[in-house]
């Protein structure tokens, strides 16, 4: 199993954290969307810290009208507080290293319990991880465009980063992970 599930599973790792330090620590991609700086910053903050103390997801929206409805065109603001500070910062990148690990670790062992006919192609191991890129992009992404959440342009923006992310994962494993030793026999 060392062999013909952790390694490539780990080399998948290697590639996915490659991948989001490049794009997020080099070129900033995330943190153009999630971290723009708010005008007036500390005043907001002080009232943010003095109002939201309950961690959790909070919505802000606009005055009702007349007629008892939200205006159509008025924003809605999204707040999130974890109920965590800056301190918090080391565990939370541990936690998410972990992730990355797993993840690619756990494709690999999926992919290992394909068909024979999956396993002796590399394109079709490499795109067994597209499609669970696609997935992801799906159940992770997709959900963050609404009120309150991403626009559509951001949403598809986090869609073919995942995607990407799990295509370039998907061509390590698939090099590297060989079929069976039935599969290999004919």
């Amino acid at each position: 199993m060392l062999g013909r599930v952790i390694a490539p599973g780990l080399l998948g790792a290697v590639v996915l954290i490659l991948w989001t330090f490049l794009l997020n620590g080099v070129f900033g991609f995330k943190s153009r969307m999630d971290m723009k700086a708010v005008p007036d910053e500390r005043a907001v903050h002080e009232f943010l810290r003095a109002h939201i103390v309950e961690p959790g997801g909070y919505a802000c929206n606009p005055a009702l009208t007349s007629a008892g409805r939200f205006p159509d065109s008025d924003p809605v603001y999204s707040i999130r507080y974890s109920g965590l500070g800056h301190g918090a910062a080391g565990r939370e990148m541990l936690v998410g290293l972990l992730g990355f690990i797993v993840a690619p670790v756990i494709g690999a062992w999926m992919l290992s319990g394909a068909s024979e006919k999956v396993l002796a192609s590399y394109p079709r191991k490499v795109l067994f991880f597209v499609a669970l890129g696609v997935l992801v992009a799906l159940v992770a992404d997709l959900p963050r465009y609404g009120i309150g959440g991403y626009g559509m342009i951001s949403t598809l923006l986090f869609m073919a980063y995942d995607l990407a992310a799990w295509t370039l994962v998907g061509l390590v494993v698939a090099w590297r992970m060989r079929p069976s030793v039935r599969v290999a026999a004919r």
